[in-house]
């Protein structure tokens, strides 16, 4: 790089030495021109990272449901109770007036005891009598169940994991393929310069 510079240098000392020779009237001996190449740009395409990788905890609530379920609300309980007795109405005949009495009476002015005689009379009475006494029973009374809806877990919370991957985007960047330069290249120019 170092050499580079240094010829130029001495090429346009010569060059201004032979400007200034022609100016004078010289003759020129040797001609030079610069030649510029202009660099070289080059578009290249890329990924670059827009968001990096990452994870995130996602929460799923609990599921619950219903469900119907038979529960024992009395228990099974013995009682006792009272039977009454059974009676039967029966009817039967009975005498109520009749046979002998004894009874004070007059008889031609004398008054003397006297055993009398009556007429059998019959009535019919009821009577009530006692087929079956009263009695004590047991009573069993089975246990009583009732259905209910009750409220169930059916799946608990759960937690996971998510994970994102990276996201890129293709960039396009222009870059120098190859850097500009200028140099001198000695050139000839008919009946004024030759070399």
């Amino acid at each position: 790089m170092i050499g580079k510079t240094a010829s130029s240098a001495i090429a346009s000392l010569a060059v201004l030495g032979m400007v200034s020779e022609t100016a004078a009237g010289g003759r020129a001996v040797e001609c030079y021109e610069q030649v510029n190449r202009p660099a070289v740009y080059e578009t290249v395409y890329e990924n670059v990272l827009v968001s990096p990788a990452g994870q995130q905890v996602e929460s799923v609530p609990a599921i619950y449901g219903t469900r119907e379920r038979v529960v024992q609300i009395a228990p099974a309980r013995v009682s006792y109770e009272i039977v009454p007795a059974i009676t039967r109405t029966i009817y039967r005949t009975v005498k109520v007036d009749g046979g002998y009495s004894w009874e004070w009476r007059v008889i031609n002015g004398r008054k003397v005891l006297c055993k009398v005689r009556h007429k059998a009379r019959y009535q019919r009475v009821a009577e009530t009598v006692v087929v079956q006494p009263e009695r004590q029973r047991r009573v069993l009374s089975p246990a009583e169940y009732e259905s209910v809806a009750e409220e169930v877990l059916v799946q608990p919370e759960q937690r996971r994991i998510v994970n994102f991957p990276a996201t890129y985007q293709t960039v396009a960047r222009r870059v120098l393929v190859r850097e500009g330069s200028s140099r001198w290249r000695q050139v000839r120019i008919p009946r004024h310069c030759r070399f």
